[in-house]
Protein backbone atom coordinates (compact mmCIF):
# COMPACT_ATOMS: atom_id res chain seq x y z
CA UNK A 1 0.00 0.00 0.00
CA UNK A 2 1.57 3.23 -1.20
CA UNK A 3 0.31 6.63 -1.29
CA UNK A 4 0.21 8.29 -4.78
CA UNK A 5 -0.39 12.19 -6.26
CA UNK A 6 -3.57 13.60 -7.03
CA UNK A 7 -7.50 13.19 -6.06
CA UNK A 8 -7.53 9.74 -7.31
CA UNK A 9 -4.99 7.92 -4.69
CA UNK A 10 -5.96 5.71 -2.56
CA UNK A 11 -8.48 5.65 0.09
CA UNK A 12 -7.91 5.31 3.75
CA UNK A 13 -11.10 5.89 6.12
CA UNK A 14 -10.65 7.56 9.67
CA UNK A 15 -12.80 7.23 12.24
CA UNK A 16 -11.87 9.83 15.20
CA UNK A 17 -10.91 11.70 12.34
CA UNK A 18 -11.33 15.36 14.47
CA UNK A 19 -9.53 14.24 17.73
CA UNK A 20 -6.45 14.86 18.94
CA UNK A 21 -4.38 12.51 16.80
CA UNK A 22 -7.17 11.83 14.05
CA UNK A 23 -6.73 15.58 12.62
CA UNK A 24 -3.30 15.63 11.95
CA UNK A 25 -3.42 11.99 10.52
CA UNK A 26 -5.69 12.65 7.83
CA UNK A 27 -3.60 15.86 7.20
CA UNK A 28 -0.59 13.64 6.53
CA UNK A 29 -2.61 11.50 4.45
CA UNK A 30 -3.49 13.70 2.41
CA UNK A 31 0.04 15.23 1.90
CA UNK A 32 1.15 11.90 0.81
CA UNK A 33 -0.88 11.62 -1.46
CA UNK A 34 -3.90 9.76 0.11
CA UNK A 35 -7.72 10.49 0.04
CA UNK A 36 -8.87 10.44 3.76
CA UNK A 37 -12.60 9.39 4.66
CA UNK A 38 -13.81 10.93 7.66
CA UNK A 39 -16.11 8.65 9.43
CA UNK A 40 -18.54 11.16 11.02
CA UNK A 41 -21.76 10.38 13.45
CA UNK A 42 -23.74 13.01 11.59
CA UNK A 43 -25.03 12.74 7.79
CA UNK A 44 -22.25 13.07 5.57
CA UNK A 45 -21.50 15.67 4.30
CA UNK A 46 -19.28 15.73 1.65
CA UNK A 47 -17.72 12.57 -0.79
CA UNK A 48 -14.69 12.87 1.89
CA UNK A 49 -17.27 11.54 4.94
CA UNK A 50 -18.77 8.69 5.54
CA UNK A 51 -21.66 8.12 8.03
CA UNK A 52 -21.46 5.82 11.00
CA UNK A 53 -23.45 4.94 14.38
CA UNK A 54 -21.80 2.98 16.24
CA UNK A 55 -24.25 3.32 19.31
CA UNK A 56 -26.79 1.71 16.83
CA UNK A 57 -24.64 -0.72 14.99
CA UNK A 58 -24.90 1.10 11.52
CA UNK A 59 -21.97 2.13 9.02
CA UNK A 60 -22.85 2.98 5.42
CA UNK A 61 -20.69 0.37 4.19
CA UNK A 62 -21.49 0.99 0.41
CA UNK A 63 -18.79 3.98 1.14
CA UNK A 64 -16.07 1.77 2.08
CA UNK A 65 -15.81 -0.38 -1.01
CA UNK A 66 -12.32 -0.14 -2.37
CA UNK A 67 -11.10 1.32 0.81
CA UNK A 68 -6.82 0.78 0.92
CA UNK A 69 -6.61 0.53 4.66
CA UNK A 70 -8.56 1.79 7.80
CA UNK A 71 -7.38 3.34 10.71
CA UNK A 72 -9.62 3.44 13.63
CA UNK A 73 -9.18 5.58 16.67
CA UNK A 74 -12.94 6.41 17.74
CA UNK A 75 -13.68 6.21 21.56
CA UNK A 76 -14.67 7.75 24.96
CA UNK A 77 -12.14 9.66 26.72
CA UNK A 78 -10.83 7.87 30.15
CA UNK A 79 -10.01 11.18 31.63
CA UNK A 80 -13.21 13.27 30.92
CA UNK A 81 -14.34 12.54 34.49
CA UNK A 82 -14.72 10.18 37.59
CA UNK A 83 -15.30 6.50 36.02
CA UNK A 84 -18.49 5.45 37.75
CA UNK A 85 -19.99 2.69 36.77
CA UNK A 86 -22.12 4.43 33.80
CA UNK A 87 -19.00 6.20 32.90
CA UNK A 88 -16.92 2.91 32.58
CA UNK A 89 -19.62 1.35 30.96
CA UNK A 90 -19.17 3.98 27.98
CA UNK A 91 -15.97 3.97 27.52
CA UNK A 92 -16.07 0.26 27.12
CA UNK A 93 -18.98 0.01 24.68
CA UNK A 94 -17.25 3.00 22.65
CA UNK A 95 -14.70 1.05 22.18
CA UNK A 96 -15.41 -2.50 22.13
CA UNK A 97 -18.77 -2.01 20.08
CA UNK A 98 -17.61 0.54 18.33
CA UNK A 99 -14.79 -1.80 16.53
CA UNK A 100 -16.95 -4.56 16.67
CA UNK A 101 -19.29 -2.41 14.19
CA UNK A 102 -16.47 -1.57 11.96
CA UNK A 103 -14.78 -4.88 11.42
CA UNK A 104 -18.01 -6.83 10.60
CA UNK A 105 -18.60 -3.93 8.05
CA UNK A 106 -15.47 -4.13 7.10
CA UNK A 107 -15.66 -8.25 6.73
CA UNK A 108 -18.41 -8.10 4.86
CA UNK A 109 -17.46 -6.29 1.76
CA UNK A 110 -16.61 -7.34 -1.31
CA UNK A 111 -13.16 -5.08 -2.15
CA UNK A 112 -11.89 -5.24 1.66
CA UNK A 113 -9.38 -3.00 2.83
CA UNK A 114 -5.45 -4.76 2.71
CA UNK A 115 -4.95 -3.28 6.46
CA UNK A 116 -6.63 -2.43 9.71
CA UNK A 117 -4.96 0.00 12.01
CA UNK A 118 -7.13 -0.51 15.41
CA UNK A 119 -6.06 1.38 17.81
CA UNK A 120 -5.61 0.37 21.66
CA UNK A 121 -3.66 1.80 24.40
CA UNK A 122 -0.83 0.97 26.86
CA UNK A 123 -3.47 0.27 29.61
CA UNK A 124 -3.40 -3.05 28.42
CA UNK A 125 -0.24 -4.22 30.84
CA UNK A 126 -1.75 -2.64 34.09
CA UNK A 127 0.87 -1.45 36.79
CA UNK A 128 3.99 -3.16 36.08
CA UNK A 129 6.06 -0.68 38.08
CA UNK A 130 9.66 -0.60 37.51
CA UNK A 131 9.58 -3.99 35.36
CA UNK A 132 10.37 -3.19 30.99
CA UNK A 133 7.33 -4.12 29.42
CA UNK A 134 7.71 -5.33 25.46
CA UNK A 135 4.30 -6.19 23.11
CA UNK A 136 5.98 -9.97 24.50
CA UNK A 137 4.35 -9.17 27.76
CA UNK A 138 1.12 -10.60 28.98
CA UNK A 139 -1.90 -8.19 30.06
CA UNK A 140 -2.19 -6.48 33.15
CA UNK A 141 -5.11 -6.17 35.61
CA UNK A 142 -7.45 -3.51 36.34
CA UNK A 143 -10.29 -1.89 34.24
CA UNK A 144 -8.05 -0.24 31.63
CA UNK A 145 -5.94 -3.64 30.99
CA UNK A 146 -9.90 -5.23 30.23
CA UNK A 147 -11.13 -2.41 28.35
CA UNK A 148 -7.81 -2.99 26.05
CA UNK A 149 -7.90 -6.65 25.72
CA UNK A 150 -11.83 -7.21 24.62
CA UNK A 151 -10.75 -3.86 22.49
CA UNK A 152 -8.51 -5.33 20.59
CA UNK A 153 -10.59 -8.78 20.59
CA UNK A 154 -13.41 -6.92 19.23
CA UNK A 155 -11.46 -6.85 15.28
CA UNK A 156 -11.68 -10.39 15.37
CA UNK A 157 -14.41 -10.26 12.35
CA UNK A 158 -11.96 -8.33 10.04
CA UNK A 159 -9.10 -11.09 11.18
CA UNK A 160 -10.66 -14.01 10.32
CA UNK A 161 -11.61 -12.38 7.09
CA UNK A 162 -7.95 -12.18 5.86
CA UNK A 163 -7.67 -8.22 6.67
CA UNK A 164 -3.92 -7.28 8.37
CA UNK A 165 -4.98 -6.18 11.96
CA UNK A 166 -2.46 -3.77 13.82
CA UNK A 167 -2.98 -2.45 17.47
CA UNK A 168 -0.83 0.50 18.45
CA UNK A 169 -0.84 0.26 22.14
CA UNK A 170 -0.57 4.05 22.12
CA UNK A 171 0.95 5.58 25.20
CA UNK A 172 0.27 9.26 26.58
CA UNK A 173 0.33 11.53 23.71
CA UNK A 174 2.25 14.75 23.76
CA UNK A 175 0.30 18.02 22.44
CA UNK A 176 -0.14 20.99 23.52
CA UNK A 177 -3.05 20.72 21.59
CA UNK A 178 -5.27 18.26 24.05
CA UNK A 179 -4.79 15.19 26.12
CA UNK A 180 -3.09 14.76 29.09
CA UNK A 181 -0.34 17.44 28.51
CA UNK A 182 -2.75 20.24 27.93
CA UNK A 183 -4.92 19.66 30.82
CA UNK A 184 -1.38 20.09 33.13
CA UNK A 185 -0.16 23.07 31.24
CA UNK A 186 -2.23 25.28 33.22
CA UNK A 187 -1.69 24.72 36.51
CA UNK A 188 2.10 24.16 35.94
CA UNK A 189 2.03 27.43 34.22
CA UNK A 190 0.51 28.99 37.60
CA UNK A 191 3.52 27.13 39.42
CA UNK A 192 1.30 25.03 41.27
CA UNK A 193 2.67 21.48 39.38
CA UNK A 194 4.21 19.02 41.22
CA UNK A 195 4.35 15.28 42.18
CA UNK A 196 1.96 12.86 41.99
CA UNK A 197 2.13 9.99 44.81
CA UNK A 198 5.46 8.89 45.26
CA UNK A 199 6.31 9.91 41.68
CA UNK A 200 7.97 6.57 40.79
CA UNK A 201 5.57 5.45 38.31
CA UNK A 202 6.67 5.58 34.82
CA UNK A 203 5.29 7.22 31.95
CA UNK A 204 5.22 6.10 28.79
CA UNK A 205 4.98 8.91 25.74
CA UNK A 206 5.06 9.85 22.54
CA UNK A 207 5.04 13.17 20.82
CA UNK A 208 1.87 13.60 18.29
CA UNK A 209 4.39 14.04 15.44
CA UNK A 210 6.08 10.93 15.83
CA UNK A 211 2.43 9.06 16.41
CA UNK A 212 1.39 9.95 13.42
CA UNK A 213 4.57 9.03 11.44
CA UNK A 214 4.34 5.34 13.25
CA UNK A 215 0.43 5.37 11.95
CA UNK A 216 1.47 6.08 8.64
CA UNK A 217 4.72 3.68 8.46
CA UNK A 218 2.66 0.59 9.82
CA UNK A 219 -0.12 1.36 7.22
CA UNK A 220 2.85 0.45 4.32
CA UNK A 221 4.44 -2.08 6.12
CA UNK A 222 3.11 -5.61 5.57
CA UNK A 223 5.11 -7.52 7.87
CA UNK A 224 3.71 -5.79 11.22
CA UNK A 225 0.31 -7.48 12.28
CA UNK A 226 -1.05 -7.58 16.12
CA UNK A 227 0.35 -5.39 18.76
CA UNK A 228 2.94 -2.69 18.27
CA UNK A 229 3.78 -0.07 21.56
CA UNK A 230 3.12 3.30 19.98
CA UNK A 231 5.65 5.43 22.80
CA UNK A 232 8.70 7.22 22.48
CA UNK A 233 11.93 4.43 23.25
CA UNK A 234 12.78 6.28 26.75
CA UNK A 235 9.91 6.28 29.48
CA UNK A 236 10.45 8.32 32.30
CA UNK A 237 9.18 8.49 36.44
CA UNK A 238 6.66 10.85 36.83
CA UNK A 239 8.77 12.56 38.89
CA UNK A 240 11.39 13.63 36.24
CA UNK A 241 8.21 14.28 33.61
CA UNK A 242 6.70 16.43 35.97
CA UNK A 243 10.68 18.31 36.58
CA UNK A 244 11.20 18.89 32.66
CA UNK A 245 8.16 20.51 32.43
CA UNK A 246 8.43 22.72 34.88
CA UNK A 247 12.23 23.58 33.55
CA UNK A 248 10.74 24.31 29.76
CA UNK A 249 8.12 26.46 31.39
CA UNK A 250 10.53 28.11 33.69
CA UNK A 251 7.71 27.18 36.90
CA UNK A 252 8.48 25.53 39.63
CA UNK A 253 6.73 22.59 40.52
CA UNK A 254 6.72 21.72 44.01
CA UNK A 255 3.11 21.38 44.89
CA UNK A 256 3.10 17.33 45.82
CA UNK A 257 -0.48 15.78 44.99
CA UNK A 258 -0.47 12.96 48.01
CA UNK A 259 -1.90 9.75 47.08
CA UNK A 260 -4.39 10.11 49.22
CA UNK A 261 -5.44 13.12 47.62
CA UNK A 262 -5.66 12.01 44.09
CA UNK A 263 -7.87 9.08 45.47
CA UNK A 264 -10.60 11.39 47.18
CA UNK A 265 -10.18 14.09 44.34
CA UNK A 266 -10.42 11.42 41.15
CA UNK A 267 -11.28 7.93 43.04
CA UNK A 268 -10.38 4.91 40.77
CA UNK A 269 -9.82 7.08 37.16
CA UNK A 270 -7.40 9.03 39.18
CA UNK A 271 -5.04 5.92 40.46
CA UNK A 272 -4.77 4.32 37.40
CA UNK A 273 -3.66 7.32 35.54
CA UNK A 274 -1.93 9.34 38.10
CA UNK A 275 -0.21 6.74 40.75
CA UNK A 276 -0.04 3.68 38.13
CA UNK A 277 2.36 3.04 35.34
CA UNK A 278 4.60 1.05 33.10
CA UNK A 279 8.18 1.26 31.30
CA UNK A 280 6.65 0.32 28.27
CA UNK A 281 9.12 0.15 25.27
CA UNK A 282 8.57 0.34 21.23
CA UNK A 283 10.63 -3.08 20.96
CA UNK A 284 8.71 -3.54 17.39
CA UNK A 285 9.25 -0.21 16.42
CA UNK A 286 12.64 -0.02 16.64
CA UNK A 287 13.44 -3.31 15.87
CA UNK A 288 11.64 -2.46 12.11
CA UNK A 289 13.56 0.49 12.35
CA UNK A 290 11.34 3.58 12.82
CA UNK A 291 12.98 6.37 13.28
CA UNK A 292 11.74 8.53 16.15
CA UNK A 293 12.48 12.16 15.94
CA UNK A 294 11.71 12.67 19.19
CA UNK A 295 13.18 10.46 21.82
CA UNK A 296 14.33 12.01 24.37
CA UNK A 297 11.24 13.96 26.92
CA UNK A 298 12.94 17.59 26.80
CA UNK A 299 13.07 17.52 22.98
CA UNK A 300 9.35 15.77 22.41
CA UNK A 301 8.27 18.79 25.09
CA UNK A 302 10.18 21.60 23.41
CA UNK A 303 8.28 20.51 20.14
CA UNK A 304 5.25 19.94 21.61
CA UNK A 305 4.99 22.98 23.26
CA UNK A 306 5.65 25.00 19.69
CA UNK A 307 9.09 26.00 21.66
CA UNK A 308 11.42 23.27 18.76
CA UNK A 309 11.21 22.48 15.04
CA UNK A 310 7.99 21.58 13.46
CA UNK A 311 7.64 18.28 12.40
CA UNK A 312 5.76 17.45 9.13
CA UNK A 313 4.88 14.23 8.11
Amino acid sequence: MSGQEGAGGPKVAVTGASGLIGRPLCAALAAQGYRPLRLVRRPAASPEEVQWDPQAGRVDAARLEGVEGVVHLAGESVAAGRWTAARKEAIRRSRVEGTQVLCRALAGLRSRPKVLISASAIGYYGHRGQEPVTEDSGPGSGFLAEVCRAWEAAAAPAREAGIRVVHPRIGMVLSSAGGALARMLPPFKAGLGGVAGSGLQYISWIELGDLVRALLWLLVREEFSGPVNAVAPEPVAHRDFVRALGRLLGRPTVVPMPALAVRLAFGEMGVSLLLEGARVLPARLEAGGFEFRHRRLEDALRAALGSGPADGP
